[in-house]
This record gives structure tokens, sequence and C-alpha cells, in this order.
């Protein structure tokens, strides 16, 4: 399945379904403000965010994807299938620095992974007020432990009837949890089961509705005309589309046949194994609407935000401030209403509001008209609303907005607000018609004086179901040297930092980057959003010229003629290298001025060129590109310039990083056997798989010796990982070679190699396996060394652990025995040899490793049946197909592989 609940496949609605009302039961259980679920996606490690409950989306765009091997508890609860109980952010810092440093605000969490046998789905996750002690949350946190448990199940059972169904690849669903609270007025719930038809109210439904349950027929078009007569074919057609996985991202907005406002919102539940049903609640708002219309006469600038992001209400003041008539305002997103406000530092108190209990208090400079794309508006002197009224203007009407100044931004109103009136409510209906006009509570400011490169001050207030933010002019001081206008900050409380989150969280993500690659991938994934570029080009530094490490956003193609240029060539990206200055255009128009007949990628956006040089060292230079016009301001400069530096350093370690690696590999590679000796009976092969983590080159070999008239199966593992352990297991692996080539007895080639390694003293130990086998006779002679104990496959599909007596590992004992076992193998067994990368994981005990390997090798066929002396090469690969395709190896794995084959029948005499 794909997609955000639409119907791409036939389990898409019910899977949205299973998603929806798991994270609303589990917000409920937890005492949660807000929770979702992320799920596994089509693309191997990566979990996507399918269901977003209580917050607005694009506010929370830059958690929608997350690798599983990142340090975040999402991909810790899904990758190691534990429980991560966060009770506040302290706990949350001390456990998760970069998590907490993107979202520094006091609040709680859990997260739980959604299970079912050994598939793990994806992870339930709650946000909920923060506590002192992880106690404290037990009780609710065994109840969402539950009801993973109960997804998990259900998920099974859908992915059963759909194989590789189970699955997210889109955006998130975003949906407002059902309100518990009816003291916005009187409320009631429903519940409808689509494949009946059959529908029940509960008493207080039947109470608001006027409809006795005796009189009441039971039927949806009944119900639908109680609550909304004239709008009974907008309650049906929500009703279907909920049923079919899309429940309205926003409550109705309708009117009772006597013309009461009423609230109708819906969502899915589902309880197997019963189908999908459909639940809502219709609110008939009490004092509300009052209230809202009591603070149109505030001198005060005060708008209302839901837990979405959509505006409910705004008086006049707040309409004026912000630079949009009402009209454009209530029933609209925020940030398109408003697209100023779509900005790094805003969205992180916006979402401090949202997660916090307390009180959030900031400024933000106001741009002008032509920056916005919003147009200024006088003091609203329209009519105010009856009590029915959420804050729209009478039809028709602008409440005296002014002419529009010359609008660069964004479309015009009637473009983008959606359907009109008639066919999609954005609010509350406009008041009745008899409203006369009262007169403003202040004389209006003029446009032009009032509006552009003003300070705002802003407080938000959270509340259950919406935020109150309250806006007023700040007064302004001269303190730069240009003259630039700042606010005279109060002590409000906000953190000097609060604009500086996403670039903290970027430094600590840097330094789990160790190849350019991934220091790359960090800066896209962290410094982009906080700054909300849309493109991303970094070039490296060799030999003078400049080479492309990675782009994300430019046109297909159009970095291509720049790539490998010199340091002599007149481009911003070269003189920001060479000058060691960045450069900063606030348009197109301006980065032509400055380089005529430069390309460009698009007609109209900002760019920053940042230089990356790490201690006096050019490494290359990073170039950020934005959609639009915008300008740097100095804090935003002064953090850029910073960053670039720290990009440099972890670029230039990362550099090193991979010098190194290309060194140790070529070292490994040169050290392990090109080929295996061989015999006309006995098969042998091998596989070595580097680790992912470190230097992905480690010090595990194994090797096929002559010996006398037999073979010398070896197998070792040098503790560590680098050139070290590489040089130390090519110095092991010759002694091996040469004690075997002089056909020693294994305990005497352990013993050797032991104090070998003891003169060596390159302060690492090893472990080995050495098994000298006759291929005529079978007759095998095995010394282990600190090793995993080898498996035997019989012919007839028996396999067992051969339980050999060892010695110590090598390096620590000089006077170490290594006692010698002897065993037989029968033609068509299969010995296999192994270091303990191949069953050994974090938090498992290596027996259940080995016991799975040797379930793994009981399942392989008989070498007769694979004619033509490969057969092993399959065998090998299929033991190692679920190593190769890991993204986490955190060690290496060698496997060796022998099986004896039948003596061939006499030739003729």
């Amino acid at each position: 399945m794909t997609g955000s609940g639409e119907d791409a496949h036939p389990t898409a609605g019910r899977l949205t379904a299973l998603l929806i009302d798991a994270s609303t039961e589990a917000i409920s259980a937890a005492g949660g403000h807000s929770g979702g679920v992320y799920l596994r996606s089509r693309t191997p490690g990566l979990l996507r965010l399918a269901v977003l409950s209580g917050l607005p989306g694009p506010l929370f765009r830059p958690w929608w994807r997350l690798h599983a091997d990142r340090p975040f508890p999402v991909a810790d609860a899904y990758r190691l299938g534990v429980q991560v109980v966060l009770p506040n952010a302290t706990e949350t810092m001390r456990r998760y620095p970069q998590f907490a440093a993107g979202l520094p605000f006091q609040f709680g969490s859990l997260y739980v992974p959604v299970v079912s046998g050994s598939t793990t789905y994806g992870v339930l996750t709650v946000l909920r007020p923060a506590v002192t002690d992880a106690a404290e949350v037990l009780s609710e946190h065994d109840r969402v432990v539950r009801l993973a448990q109960e997804l998990g199940a259900a998920l099974r059972g859908l992915e059963d009837a759909h194989p590789d169904q189970v699955a997210w690849d889109g955006e998130p669903v975003c949906l407002r949890p059902p309100t518990a609270s009816t003291s916005l007025g009187r409320a009631g719930r429903f519940a409808w089961d689509p494949e009946t038809a059959d529908i029940t109210l509960d008493e207080d439904l039947h109470t608001l509705l006027g409809t006795p349950p005796s009189e009441f027929p039971g039927t949806v078009e009944a119900f639908a005309d109680a609550v909304a007569p004239t709008d009974a074919h907008r309650i049906l057609a929500t009703l279907r589309d909920t049923a079919a996985g899309r429940p309205p991202a926003l409550p109705l907005y309708l009117r009772a046949e006597d013309g009461a406002l009423r609230l109708l919102d819906l969502w899915n539940a589902y309880e197997p194994p019963a189908a999908p049903a459909v639940r809502g609640v219709v609110v008939a708002p009490g004092p509300g609407p009052t209230a809202d219309s009591a603070a149109d006469l505030l001198p005060d600038g005060v708008f209302c935000v839901d837990r979405l992001g959509l505006v409910v209400y705004a008086n006049p003041r707040a309409a004026q401030l912000l630079g949009r008539p009402r009209a454009e305002l209530v029933g609209r997103d925020l940030w398109e209403a408003v697209p100023w406000l779509r900005r790094p530092d805003f969205e992180d108190h916006l979402r401090a509001a949202l997660l916090a209990p307390d009180p959030v208090h900031f400024h933000l400079v106001r741009p002008s008209a032509q920056e916005s794309g919003t147009r200024p508006t006088a003091q609203d002197t329209g009519s105010p609303p009856s009590a029915r009224d959420a804050g729209s203007p009478p039809s028709g009407q602008d409440h005296g907005s002014l002419p529009p100044a010359q609008d660069t931004g964004s479309p015009p109103p009637a473009q983008n607000a959606g359907p009109p009136p008639s066919t999609q409510d954005p609010g509350p209906p406009p008041p009745t018609q008899n409203a006369g006009p009262t007169p403003p509570t202040q004389d209006p400011e003029p446009a032009q004086q009032s509006y552009g490169g003003d300070w705002l001050a802003l407080s938000v207030h959270s509340g259950p179901d919406r935020l109150t933010c309250t806006v007023r002019p700040a007064s302004r001081v001269k303190d730069s040297p240009e003259g630039q206008e700042t606010a005279e900050l109060s002590e409000t409380g906000m953190s000097p930092l609060a604009p500086l989150y996403r670039p903290i969280a970027l430094a600590i993500a840097l330094t789990e980057a160790v190849t350019a690659r991934q220091v790359s991938a960090v800066v896209m994934r962290e410094l982009l959003p906080a700054f909300g570029g849309r493109r991303l080009a970094i070039y490296l530094l060799h030999e003078r010229h400049l080479y492309l490490e990675w782009e994300t956003g430019f046109p297909k193609g159009f970095l291509a003629p720049f790539e490998g240029v010199d340091l002599g060539t007149h481009l911003p990206g070269v003189e920001t290298l060479t000058t060691g200055r960045p450069l900063f255009f606030d348009s197109m128009e301006q980065l032509t001025a400055t380089y005529p007949g430069i390309p460009l990628d698009a007609t109209e956006g900002a760019r920053a060129f940042l230089p990356l040089i790490a201690s006096g060292r050019a490494v290359g230079s990073c170039i950020l590109g934005f959609d639009r016009p915008r300008s740097f301001s100095t804090e935003e400069r002064t953090v850029l310039t910073a960053l670039a530096g720290l990009i440099a350093h972890a670029m230039e370690k990362a550099q090193r990083y991979e010098s190194e690696t290309a060194l140790a590999r070529g070292l490994q590679q040169a050290l392990l056997p090109r080929r295996l000796a061989a015999h006309p009976q006995l098969e042998t092969t091998g596989r070595y798989l580097p680790g992912t983590a470190g230097m992905e080159v480690g010090g595990d070999w194994y090797d096929v010796v002559e010996s006398g008239d037999g073979l010398a199966l070896v197998i070792g593992d040098v503790q560590g990982h680098g050139v070290q352990a590489a040089a130390t297991m090519g110095q092991l692996r010759s002694a091996v070679r040469a004690f075997a080539l002089g056909d020693r007895p294994p305990d005497e080639v352990m013993s050797s190699t032991n104090h070998l390694l003891i003169d060596l003293d390159p302060g690492l130990f090893a472990s080995c396996c050495y098994i000298r086998l006759d291929p005529a006779t079978g007759v095998a002679r095995a010394a282990r060394a600190g090793h995993p104990p080898p498996l035997l496959r019989s012919p007839d599909g028996r396999t067992r652990v051969l339980d050999l007596p060892g010695g110590v590992i090598l390096g620590v004992a000089p006077k170490a025995r290594y006692p010698v076992t002897e065993l037989r193998m029968e033609p068509g067994a299969i010995l296999a040899l192994y270091t303990d990368g191949l069953v050994e994981r974090p938090g498992r005990d290596i027996d259940e490793g080995i016991t799975a390997l040797r379930v793994a090798l009981a399942k392989a066929g008989a070498p007769a049946a694979r004619p033509g002396g490969r057969f092993l090469a399959g065998v090998a690969d299929r033991l190692t197909a679920t190593a190769r395709h890991a993204l986490d190896r955190p060690d290496d794995i060698a496997l060796l592989l022998a099986t004896r084959r039948a003596a061939p029948p006499p030739g003729p005499h």
C-alpha cells in the first residue's frame, strides 16, 4: 500500500482505519495530547509517519521520514523491538540528545513497537505531559502496549490476506483526535456500520437532536436530516468517505434547522474481526462564539488556531497586524493564510506551544507587503459577528481592507481559498443580516506607516482544542550599525537559542557521520529544513578542481557543466572557497548582476555560497538554494558561516576516514586467499562480509592449505577493526599457513601461533579453529582457540554442533594448551566454520544464533542433488543472505564450508 489513506489498493482504507483507531485510542489511554503511528516503508530501513493525530502535519515535516538506524527513540523501538518511555525532557536529552535538540520542549513520550510474531511493522507513539518519574506513566504504558499488540495482530491478518501490502510510502494522514470534552457546549456521539447501514446514537445525542429513541427510524438519512437538513448531502458524502478510509481533515461546520451552529467530526474505528465502522461526535457550541465576538472589541490582536493549524477565529486587530482580511484568515491553514509565518523561528515557538504546557512569548519582524506576498488592512470596521459567528465577515464584505499592494507571493484569494462557501464551508457561517455596524475600538493606523519591517510581540496559550494567540506591536530600538530595527525584548522566558535548535541537531548528527556521503546526507536532512532551503550542492576539492559530492533539488543535469572546474573559474561556488568569504544573494537578479552570464536553474530564488575550510585547509564549497527571494539576517549569516566550518571539519574527517578505509580494504583483500587449495574428494567455498560500523574492515579470515596428503581448514578472528586488525590478521594467516604446510599437528599449530602473537605484542587477541582433514578417509583432527564451535551436517540432513574442547584465545597465555579432537566426515557431509559475526547480535544470546545457523544448514539439500562442483556456493549464499542485506552489521563475518565427495570408482585394470 502506498499513499496517505487513499484507495491506491483495496487494503488502503482498512489499513488507514486501523492506524487511525490505534493512535486515537493510544492517546486517550496514555492521557496524551498527540501521537501517531510510524510504519515501515518499501524502502529498506526507512520508517514513515503514517498517522499524526493532534498536531499540524507541516509543522512536523522533518519527522515524517526516519531511518531505522538513527539515534531516535522511534528507531530504537523499531530496530531493537523495545519499548521506550521518556517521562520528561531531561531524560530525553540524556538518552537521545539529537532528538531532544530538534524538539527541546517539556513533554514526555511513549514508543511501543508494533509486532506480530517475528515481524515488526512499525511503532505506536504518544506525546504526553511531562512527569518527574517514569513510574507515573507505567499504567498508561501498559495500556498502550496492549493496543500495539492488538494493532500488530490486525496488521498480520491484513498482510496474510494481501501479502506485501502493509507498508506506507506517502505523506501522513493528519487528524485531530476526537474531542473528549463537552465544555464547549452540548455534545453526543454516534456509530455507523457501513455494511449493515445501522446507526446508533447515545442518549446525549438523542436529546441534542430532539429525536427520542422511540421516534428515531435508525437510518443514516434520518440522522443527516436531524443534524442539518440543508447539508444532509454533505453529511452522507463525508460518512461514505470516512468509511473508505478518508476521514475529514476538519470538522464540518453545519446549521441546524433553527439556524444554530453544529460541528460534526468523524473518524474510523476498527475492531477485529468486524469491518471498519465510522464513529463521530456532534457538538452544539456553547459560549465559545460569544467569547469570540467579545474578543472582536479588544485593542490587541487575537486569533485562534486549532491543533492542526486551521485558523478558527481572528479579531479585526489581528487581521490588521497579520496583513490579511478576516475572510482570508478564518477557515484556512495558518501558513497558507499568512505565508510569511512559514519560517523556522516561528515554527519552533509554535511547536513549543503545542508540546509544552506553559505559554510561549516571543517577537517576530513583520516583512513589508511586497516581501510577504500579503496586503495590509486598515482597522476592521465591518459589522461585529452575532452570537453564532466565529469570526467570518458578512458575505461580499472585506471589512474595510485597503487596496492591495503589489502581491508577489501568493495567487489572489479566489484562487487560494478553495471552493466557495456553498460547496465547501471553510469555517463558521456569516453573521445575521441585521447586525448593525459598530465603530472601531481605536483609530486605524495608515497602512503605509504601520506595515512593513515592524516588530510584533506574540503570546501563545495552548488549550485542549486550540491555540489562542495574542499579537501587538513591539517597541523598537536601533542596535546595529546599519540601523536595523530590532525588538526590545522583554523578560518573556524565551530561550535565545530557539532559532538554533535545528543547527544544534545538525552539529550532533555530524558527529555520527563518517563518510562524505553520510555527512552530505546529514546536511540535507538537518540544514535545509532549518533555513527553509530547497536545493543543496556540496563540492569537494581535489587537485585544485571542484567535484560534485552531493546534490538535491536542482534540475536534472543542471550541475553537470560545473563538474571539475578549477580554482581560477569566475563562479561564486569557486570564489567563496578561494576568498574564504561566504556569498549571499537575496535574489537571482542580484546573483546575475554580480556574475553576468552565469547559468541559472530558476528565475526566482535566493542563494548562499559557503566556503568549507577546516583548520585553514580548503575542503570544498556548499551551495544552498531557496525557491523564493529572501534576505539573510545578520544572525542567519553568522550561523550559516559557523555551520560551514562545522561541515568542513566533518568532511575533512570523512576524507581521512575514506583514505584509511581504502588502505585497509586493499590490505585485507591482498591478505585474504585468492583461491583455496583443492582436492578431488573435497569441495570448499568461503565468504567474507565486512562490518558496517567503524572502518568496515576487520580481522576475520579463512583459508584452505595443503598439509601433507590432506588439507587444513582454518578460520580465525582478530579482535577489533581497522588497519591494525587487518595487518595482524595477515601475520597470523601467514604463520598458520606456514605451520600447516609443514604438516604440524593441530595442537602445535595453535601453540606456535599463540607464541607468535604474544611475541608480536600488537595489543590484540585472536580466536581460531584449525581442522586437518584427510579427504580420502574422512578422518579429521581439530583444535580450537576460543572460537565458536563448528557445525557438521550428516548426509541424511541431521546437523549438530561439534562441541570440541578448546583452549583460551590466542595472545593471552604463553603456556596455553589446545587439545585435539578426532572426528570423521562421511561422503556428502558438510562442515561449517564461521566467525561470531554471523551468529551474534546485541541483546541476543550467541547460542540462539548458533541454533538458527544449524537449522539453516540442516535445510540445505544434499550435494548429490547439485552436480557440477558448485553446490556449496549456493549454500554459502543462503547462510549469509540475511547478513548480506542487513543495514547494520556490527561485526565482520567469515564463513568456510567443506563437503566430502565419495571416492571415484576404480578404473578398468
